[in-house]
């Protein structure tokens, strides 16, 4: 009996040293939570509703919200974000998905041209990509001379209102990397004893593609376009290098409108009253994608 009782009395020492030292491991992570996400997502829903420049603040209720809907700068920075949306992200996606689908099969040297189409999502939304950028679509740029060479006459497509929003777009959808690794692992689950089945029934890779290729991975695809999607709403450095905004706000992002908003002009009040629009927006947009999904998401369970 007492040799039960110590054996608990140890068993519960050792369960009270490893929660202590579980804590202490989990205390960088929880202190970072608590400061850097949780303070600052409060912080933020308290002065949505208040009028405040750092210095002085004071409660205005639902003001900021309801002078977001007669603030043309606002809602043409939601149009312009939306537009590159719906744009980027199917172009990024199918591009992606037709990368993976010649880099699917594990032949000599393809892994190098998987880290090399990969690098780019790695480092697309520094500061140095922007700047490269800039300069190759710069009045001077590369893209320019090449065309002068047959003859084209370039146009300054980061200062034409017309081009900007679309040099943007080419950009996004050269950092297609990430989309692609994530094709390749799912175009890798796929039974290899369905295209065979589907090659003796006389069924071209046409077919093939659209009958099995993209119902086995629809999961995948809804995947990627959830992810791509929430962070295409939230774009913001290539804007700010590259554009800064303009021309005539055509690449107004709004998380790039809600920086100046809140950092030039110092109206952080209506600066977390845009953040959070835009979070029930991209929350609107994703809700409006699962939705979508039970009309043409397949999952081999069922």
């Amino acid at each position: 009996m007492r040799s039960k009782l110590s054996n608990l009395q140890l068993r519960k020492k050792f369960d009270s040293k490893e929660a202590v030292a579980a804590f202490v491991f989990l205390a960088p992570w929880l202190i970072g939570i608590l400061v850097f996400t949780l303070w600052p997502f409060l912080e933020s829903v308290i002065m949505s509703f208040q009028k405040t420049n750092l210095r002085t603040s004071s409660f205005i209720g639902l003001n900021n919200y309801i002078h977001l809907l007669h603030d043309r700068k606002f809602i043409k920075s939601i149009l312009v974000t939306l537009k590159y949306v719906i744009i980027s992200v199917p172009l990024k996606l199918a591009f992606a998905l037709f990368i993976a689908m010649l880099l699917k099969d594990n032949i000599k040297g393809v892994g190098i041209f998987r880290s090399a189409l990969y690098l780019p999502s790695l480092i697309g939304a520094s500061v140095a990509i922007a700047a490269m950028w800039t300069q190759l679509f710069g009045y001077s740029g590369l893209i320019n001379n090449v065309l002068n060479i047959f003859g084209i006459r370039g146009k300054p497509w980061i200062s034409s209102p017309d081009t900007a929003l679309y040099v943007l777009i080419v950009l996004a959808v050269w950092q297609f990397g990430s989309s692609m690794v994530i094709f390749i692992s799912g175009l890798k689950n796929i039974p290899t004893s369905l295209y065979e089945a589907a090659r003796v029934d006389g069924a071209s890779k046409f077919q093939s593609f659209f009958k099995i290729t993209l119902p086995m991975l629809s999961p995948i695809i809804l995947f990627n376009f959830v992810l791509q999607t929430i962070n295409s709403f939230q774009v913001f450095t290539q804007a700010f290098i590259i554009t800064k905004g303009g021309p005539m706000n055509e690449t107004l992002f709004t998380v790039l409108h809600i920086y100046n908003t809140a950092f030039t002009r110092l109206e952080m009040g209506y600066a977390s009253a845009m953040s959070w629009t835009l979070l029930f927006i991209i929350a609107i947009f994703t809700g409006l994608i699962f939705l979508s999904a039970k009309h043409w998401v397949y999952y081999e369970s069922e």
